[in-house]
């Protein structure tokens, strides 16, 4: 693999991480203040520009690598989503969220071995 195709798989995780989140603050904002706010607006087109941008790199991607090899690295989307809600979004992690974490990341370990 190349460095510039896994600077488009990075490139891809992050955009699609980083728009869950934004789309996540974008809802819990227009809770309060409505869907018709600027705030919640913004924060929904600018979630939904970075999912669309994910969606075309990954579609670009799949042209070129096999869905066996390109899964593991979505699968890290879990593990990024669960730790940065609980950072950026002040989510409670509970045990039974962390196990699941963990087997997701030891399942995407063996995936990616094999």
């Amino acid at each position: 693999m190349s460095a510039l195709a896994f600077f488009f798989i990075v490139i891809s995780l992050v955009s699609f991480v980083v728009a869950q989140l934004i789309l996540k603050r974008a809802m819990q904002f227009s809770m309060a203040n409505g869907l018709r706010n600027s705030r919640f607006v913004s924060l929904a087109t600018i979630g939904i520009a970075l999912m669309t941008l994910s969606f075309f790199l990954t579609l670009g991607l799949l042209q070129r690598f096999d869905l066996s090899y390109l899964y593991p690295f979505q699968g890290l989307s879990v593990i990024f989503i669960t730790l940065l809600a609980a950072v950026a979004l002040k989510e409670n992690l509970s045990a039974r969220l962390t196990l699941g974490t963990l087997l997701i990341t030891a399942g995407i370990v063996l995936v990616s071995i094999s």
